[in-house]
């Protein structure tokens, strides 16, 4: 019988198909398409809102949002109650004043990330959250294609910002399990160097 995965030393093997789409730098021209077309639009969502004050100073924009989320009648709007609470607590605290602020923030910020290619695959991961809480609070509208780009530029971590600064960062900084040149500690001096 053929095994469908391989191992080596315990750790399971990708299969090529993945690590061609995925990992290969052939394809990196792809996610930065991917990347750029994101990143447009995040820019243009945070920046239709900074400069919009019911956003950056009164909060009602997102104040009239929430409270559009709330909505029961005929039916919810958000079919989790527990996602209903939170948001209720959120109105209730008027959370809606500084929290409009850090939506802008945030989708500015993931925006200029992904253009510039810096940390992609944490900044797609933030904008799919933010996504994924839209969903939650009944706006389905683009949400859900934009959330599904989001999770596939968190699987091409490795080459979605390999045309941008990612390219040179990652090599520096490397990985948790595996430091770059720049986090890998200093090399010791050997036994001959110390006694000269």
């Amino acid at each position: 019988m053929a095994r469908l995965t391989s191992y080596r030393n315990g750790e399971m093997i990708d299969p090529p198909i993945t690590r061609f789409v995925f990992s290969d730098t052939r394809l990196a021209w792809i996610w930065l398409i991917v990347r750029l077309y994101m990143s447009y639009t995040w820019i243009t969502s945070g920046w239709g809102k900074f400069t919009n004050p019911a956003w950056m100073n009164t909060g009602d924009a997102l104040k009239n949002y929430w409270g559009n989320a709330l909505k029961t009648d005929p039916r919810p709007v958000i079919t989790f109650d527990w996602y209903r609470v939170f948001i209720q607590f959120l109105v209730d605290a008027q959370a809606y004043t500084w929290f409009a602020k850090i939506v802008v923030a945030g989708e500015l910020l993931i925006g200029i990330a992904l253009l510039l290619g810096v940390f992609t695959g944490i900044a797609a991961l933030f904008g799919g959250f933010m996504n994924w809480n839209f969903m939650m609070a009944g706006t389905t509208s683009v949400n859900p294609v934009f959330f599904t780009l989001s999770i596939l530029l968190i699987l091409a971590w490795k080459t979605a910002g390999y045309w941008g600064v990612d390219r040179f960062l990652l090599p520096a900084l490397g990985a948790p399990w595996k430091p770059g040149f720049i986090a890998r500690p200093p090399e010791r001096a050997t036994g001959s160097a110390l006694a000269e």
